[in-house]
């Protein structure tokens, strides 16, 4: 009972803040995201075992980790009628909690792999719904490409659905890593006390809309636009909440400032960030190169992504 999985992470394009049901793990609100690819989680899951033991590139997981990923195991295990432990491995080529979505894709992959070792023939929109039992972002992971995450009061209806998207092969994101760890649930338990969190309940029904129609209509401008104004709505809310806590470093704003710079130099790219410190500049594949060379400049680290798709079960084990 021996199964593998590969995902991508994603970049929140407008981002989910908050839990409604944390229990549940069911988002205040909606939330659209991109998968980025060639940067994957794979993981192998095996039943059989006397306990749960879970490594991230060989190493343990942390306790708050450890919880989250036995939450989908006990549940994958209560639907196969399954009453082993299981082993878990999963390597990232991309680092973990700087702020490039890798619970989404860990719990992608965990969800896929988990649900073939134990036989069970799971709709994409199950998987999405117990991706979510680990991290919400993970829901949109299962489905790949650009996903809308839909908050529902029922569980098995917090699922996400793909967006259709005419310019997905022409899209580039340039990463500029900034390797500040953090633990992005400290934003969402937090975020609800800001004061300006009832404002973004307020604006986010609008956002939500007008990024699903720019996506559908492929318009890049008024897409990558609206994800950078999302991200400074983001990092409002947090540093406003009982810690004031502000994620970004120096590095991040001067990402902030190059993608204002070369916009008014003509190239379109705008800026993103999620809750971490690293930053997104979205272009095209025309002017990747260019934005990366720029990033470099500053003594940024820069990576160029694409579009990805889903995450799916693959033939090859960790272990």
């Amino acid at each position: 009972m021996k199964a593998s999985a590969r995902a991508h992470p994603i970049q929140g394009l407008i981002k989910y803040h908050g839990l409604r049901d944390e229990a549940r793990n069911i988002p205040s609100h909606d939330s659209i995201s991109m998968c980025t690819a060639p940067s994957k989680t794979e993981t192998t899951v095996e039943f059989g075992h006397d306990e749960d033991v879970c490594l991230v590139d060989g190493e343990p997981v942390d306790s708050e980790g450890y919880d989250r990923v036995t939450t989908v195991l006990d549940r994958v295990r209560r639907t196969a009628g399954i009453d082993e432990g299981a082993r878990v491995e999963s390597r990232n080529t991309f680092e973990s909690n700087v702020g490039l979505g890798a619970s989404a894709s860990a719990f992608a992959a965990l969800a896929v792999a988990a649900a073939e070792a134990a036989e069970l023939s799971l709709t994409r929109r199950e998987l999405s719904a117990l991706a979510r039992r680990g991290s919400p972002s993970a829901a949109r992971s299962v489905t790949g490409g650009f996903s809308r995450l839909r908050t529902d009061t029922t569980a098995n209806r917090c699922v996400a659905k793909r967006i259709d998207a005419s310019f997905d092969s022409d899209i580039r994101t340039v990463v500029g890593v900034v390797p500040s760890f953090k633990h992005t649930t400290r934003a969402h338990e937090e975020t609800p006390a800001s004061t300006l969190f009832d404002g973004r309940l307020a604006y986010i029904h609008d956002a939500l809309a007008e990024m699903q129609q720019a996506l559908c209509d492929g318009d890049f401008e008024a897409a990558f636009g609206l994800a950078e104004r999302d991200s400074l709505h983001l990092l409002a809310v947090t540093m406003t909440g009982p810690d004031a806590w502000f994620y970004w470093r120096p590095e991040t704003v001067q990402l902030k400032e190059l993608a204002s710079e070369l916009r008014s130099e003509g190239v379109p790219v705008y800026f993103s960030s999620d809750t971490g410190a690293t930053a997104y500049l979205n272009t095209t594949a025309e002017h990747a190169s260019q934005v990366a060379e720029r990033v470099e400049s500053l003594g940024i680290e820069s990576r160029v992504w694409s579009v990805g798709g889903p995450a799916t079960p693959i033939g090859s084990h960790l272990f």
